[in-house]
């Protein structure tokens, strides 16, 4: 039991989040096509067929129905009596949700996009979800000013919206990935308030667990070949929980309580909660910050879309669409698997630096242009599996206006 608030209730929210979404996802689908909410092919994105992308409704309503039946729930009432937070958790998810739904349809300039991004930081921020403080090594804790908190919760929420957003580039990558990356920062923050080092009533392990219930409940609709995309409505909302989720933890950690640190030997694990989010969430930071020193240095807009993310370059170099997905997704397990050892294998700590040069030292190896195949840039990569189930775009075909509706 975490203080005070039994761990089964978490695992029920979970599966809650799960089949909610789940069940949901089929009436989007259909919903979509009659309304023309999908996607169109182009040279830019990878899919080849007219596809659905309202899957970020079904995962939004998904969170709605979680939300309802843990507020409900008298065991987890301390999360939600005398809190503005949970309240500002929904109304900042609603704001960036209904931003991620008109660029959907309209294709929001980014300086639109931005402003509509600040003000969901914006409405976290005066409802209570944000930084209070940081636990930098060797500096203890870092109270933050009110004059620096409006401004970093911003630029938090843009950076890790944004990252989740760019990410969203292959069937499942985005909505595995931050399953992934939510799940390894709920045991975090369970762990955390397990040793009294979060307080009990801390909102942050919830909100990564339902996140991670949505992405589970989606996923089997949106793994290659994707019968539904979670579109930008979908992607900006995973994002927001993420941020949201990752300040609460990482920025509400308190000191070392009653010198656990000391017994535990797990000083890494008390250091961890500055650079969490940058571990469990590598892949998308990682893409992000390639994206941003690749279009600057080629004198384009941030905004400007390209085919040179990672996903792109696992295909051009010879992986085919599901393999390239799970590639990434076995990064993000191995870069959570480095925040969560700490907690239970404390004598891995030593290790830890080692590991994090030897992961950044594959990643560059992997994806330097030298070792691409001598393969046409423009074409994805190869095949999965052999015979009509294979991943070449020539297969997945589907004829102008063909829309991949449910059986």
């Amino acid at each position: 039991m975490t203080a005070g608030i039994p761990l089964n209730w978490y695992a029920v929210l979970l599966v809650v989040a799960a089949v909610s979404t789940w069940a949901l996802t089929f009436p989007a689908r259909r919903i979509a096509v009659q309304i023309g909410y999908v996607a169109q092919p182009d040279d830019r994105k990878v899919h080849q067929r007219v596809t659905p992308q309202s899957g970020g409704a079904a995962m939004f309503l998904g969170m709605l129905v979680t939300w309802a039946v843990a507020a409900s729930v008298p065991a987890l009432g301390p999360l939600f009596r005398g809190s503005s937070e949970p309240l500002g958790l929904l109304l900042g998810a609603t704001a960036i949700f209904v931003v991620g739904i008109i660029d959907d349809f309209r294709d929001m300039s980014a300086p639109a996009k931005v402003a509509g991004q600040v003000l969901a930081a914006t409405i976290l921020y005066f409802m209570g979800v944000t930084w209070f403080q940081f636990k930098v090594p060797l500096a203890g804790l870092v109270q933050l000013s009110p004059e620096w908190t409006p401004l970093l919760t911003a630029l938090w929420v843009i950076a890790i919206t944004n990252a989740v957003n760019l990410i969203d580039g292959l069937d499942g990558l985005a909505a595995g990935v931050v399953a992934i990356a939510s799940g390894a920062l709920a045991v975090y923050g369970l762990h955390l308030q397990h040793l009294g080092n979060l307080p009990s009533d801390n909102i942050g392990p919830l909100i990564a667990v339902v996140t991670c219930g949505i992405c589970l409940g989606f996923l089997p609709h949106n793994f290659h070949p994707a019968k539904i995309f979670m579109g930008d409505g979908g992607a900006l909302l995973l994002g927001l929980l993420m941020a949201a989720s990752t300040m609460l933890i990482g920025g509400r950690s308190a000191g070392t309580v009653g010198g656990v640190a000391a017994r535990s030997g797990q000083t890494y694990f008390f250091f961890a909660p500055l650079f969490i989010p940058f571990f469990i969430l590598g892949v998308p930071i990682l893409d992000m910050a390639f994206a941003f020193v690749r279009r600057t240095a080629n004198r384009t807009g941030f905004s400007t879309p390209d085919k040179n993310h990672l996903h792109h370059r696992l295909l051009r170099l010879g992986h085919g669409h599901r393999r390239s997905v799970l590639i990434l997704w076995a990064w993000t397990v191995l870069l959570s698997g480095l925040v969560l050892f700490p907690l239970y294998i404390s004598s891995v700590n030593a290790f830890i630096p080692f590991g994090v040069l030897a992961l950044g030292v594959v990643l560059f190896t992997l994806f330097h242009p030298s070792l691409r195949r001598n393969a046409d840039p423009d074409e994805p990569g190869g095949d999965d599996t052999a015979g009509p189930a294979a991943d070449t775009p020539a297969t997945t075909v589907a004829t102008p206006g063909t829309v991949d509706t449910p059986a």
